[in-house]
């Protein structure tokens, strides 16, 4: 008589250990996936707070530049000097090559640790109804694929 066999075989332990090997390497790629994405919110958010900043600024701003009759950007004014930018469409100038490349603060400064972001804006005459008013899209993208726009209006009144 053949006493009872305890224990396993060679092959019940080589499928054991795939199957263990499946599932971690199905474990780690869910680990790395959620470690690359995880800067994502904060850098969706900081987006967000530049691109207010940058509206609420220009929605403080006279409606057209007291000092002269333009309706546009006022040539030679680069966004480095936005502290003596003193009408909405001045912040017209902030567009195209003349982008703000890192946000900046009120007087042109560039914010550290800011430096990812890029900033455009948008001034387009565009009246509500009867009402003179300045439709103002400020656009900031960073490399990460975050693009962000909002849009404010400026009446004058």
């Amino acid at each position: 008589m053949r006493p009872e066999q305890r224990g396993a075989t060679l092959i019940e332990l080589v499928i054991s250990m795939v199957i263990i090997g499946i599932a971690v390497v199905g474990v780690l790629k869910v680990m790395e996936v959620t470690t690359r994405h995880s800067a994502d919110p904060m850098i969706q958010h900081q987006a967000v707070a530049i691109a207010e900043a940058y509206l609420e600024e220009i929605l403080t701003k006279e409606f057209d530049d007291p000092e002269a009759e333009t309706g546009t950007c006022e040539e030679g004014l680069p966004s480095a000097a936005r502290g003596v930018y003193d009408d909405v469409n001045d912040y017209g100038c902030i567009s195209g090559a003349n982008a703000d490349v890192g946000a900046r603060d009120q007087f042109g400064t560039p914010i550290s640790g800011l430096g990812a972001y890029t900033v455009e804006v948008t001034v387009t005459a565009t009246p509500l109804d009867t009402i003179a008013s300045k439709r103002i899209e400020v656009r900031v993208t960073h490399s990460n694929l975050v693009d962000i726009t909002l849009t404010g209006y400026r009446t004058n009144y």
